[in-house]
């Protein structure tokens, strides 16, 4: 069994596929699960599959999420399984997310005489766009599923440490695009114009207002301008300036007030400059929640185990696993993958003796959770 995984696992690494494009990957994945006699469920999904598996005694139905989609960075690391395709790689952890899932799905298979109910395990595409479970809940996957769990490569914690917290996790993610629309002139006549630049700038350094003087102290959140573009050349004032980024917030009244003051700033800044402005705001996941009980569950059920246990850091970043959270209660689970560079980072790599005890956890969660008291995965 570990020896498929890391198989599976250097495969997957090798062969990166950014989001919307994981065809070869869904196939890979679809071949080693077919060959194993695990059901894949029948949906036209482009890229990502849904596969089942159907336990032997009654139960409720519960789902696992795995993220397939790398992103376009160009590896530094010196694996000699490192990314065979220029400008991708898995720096975020999918390739793991992909073969635990795998694995995962191996073992409740080879024991459903022990496990109650059903589980969909949902090999999800373009989790890096923030809006590709959007891809899954098209479909009616969901509809009778009671409980869904999630879990992510932690790289700062040991390989195998099972890092779980209740309430907040992950936040909200929403993008911004601002343009401030001035007069083009040429640049030694500004006063034949409007200059929509000194209104862009007025605008940028306006919005942190928001987060200093309008949310509660003690609610995490933060606005990041992360693109500002104006002007093609030296000697000419431009009509237009963009300015584009994101807003993290946790609590559900904050992202409504940001949406609200940044509109209100946006276009009463640019208008004391004597320009315009235009807010397009771009809503993305809500923020991610660990239900208390499921997450107490899973703290006791690692440390029943053996694994080394960790109280899982809370992050600005974020993940469309929320929008599954929208409909049912979920866990959000973080599993040490080995201390080094952090996720996105060029070097970021997994240590693959994590890629059982993985499969075996996260397994053990959703047979014991079901309500069976004999967990045949807990020395496998």
């Amino acid at each position: 069994m570990e020896r498929e995984l890391r198989e599976a696992f250097y495969w997957f690494h090798e062969h990166p596929e950014l989001s919307y494009e994981e065809v070869r990957t869904t196939e890979k994945i679809r071949e080693i699960l077919s060959a194993h006699g695990i059901e894949i469920l029948p949906y036209r999904l482009e890229t990502g599959l849904v596969a089942v598996i159907r336990g032997e005694q009654e139960g409720p139905v519960q789902a696992l999420r795995c993220d397939i989609d790398a992103l376009p960075i160009e590896e530094e690391t010196k694996l000699p399984y490192r990314s065979k395709e220029p400008g991708r790689m898995h720096a975020c952890g999918h390739d793991m997310h992909i073969t635990a899932g795998i694995g995962c799905a191996v073992l409740l298979q080879e024991n459903r005489s022990n496990l109650r109910g059903t589980v969909k395990v949902i090999f999800q595409p373009a989790e890096e766009t923030s809006l590709g479970a959007l891809k899954i809940l098209e479909t009616d996957v969901m509809e009778d599923v009671e409980k869904i769990w999630g879990f992510h490569a932690d790289p700062t914690n040991a390989a195998g440490t099972i890092a779980v917290r209740e309430g907040f996790v992950t936040a909200a993610v929403d993008r911004f695009l601002i343009t401030i629309k001035g007069i083009g002139c040429h640049g030694a006549h500004p006063d034949n114009g409007i200059d929509p630049i000194p209104a862009a700038a007025a605008v940028i350094q306006a919005l942190q207002s928001i987060v200093g003087r309008n949310v509660n102290a003690f609610h995490p959140s933060l606005l990041s301008v992360t693109r500002v573009s104006a002007g093609t050349t030296w000697n000419v004032i431009p009509a237009e300036a963009v300015m584009e980024g994101t807003v993290r917030t946790m609590e559900r009244e904050d992202r409504e007030l940001y949406e609200k003051r940044l509109r209100e700033i946006a276009e009463k800044t640019a208008q004391a400059y004597g320009a315009e402005a235009e807010t397009e705001w771009i809503p993305g996941p809500p923020a991610t929640w660990n239900d208390k009980e499921m997450a107490d569950f899973c703290t006791n059920l690692a440390s029943e185990m053996g694994f080394q246990t960790a109280v899982e850091e809370s992050s600005l970043g974020g993940d469309d696993f929320a929008f599954y959270e929208e409909k049912i209660p979920g866990c959000y689970i973080k599993i040490g993958t080995g201390i080094g560079h952090p996720i996105h980072h060029p070097a970021f790599a997994v240590e693959p003796e994590m890629l059982l005890p993985a499969s075996r956890f996260l397994g053990s969660c959703l047979m014991v959770y079901a309500g069976g008291g004999f967990n045949p995965l807990a020395e496998s």
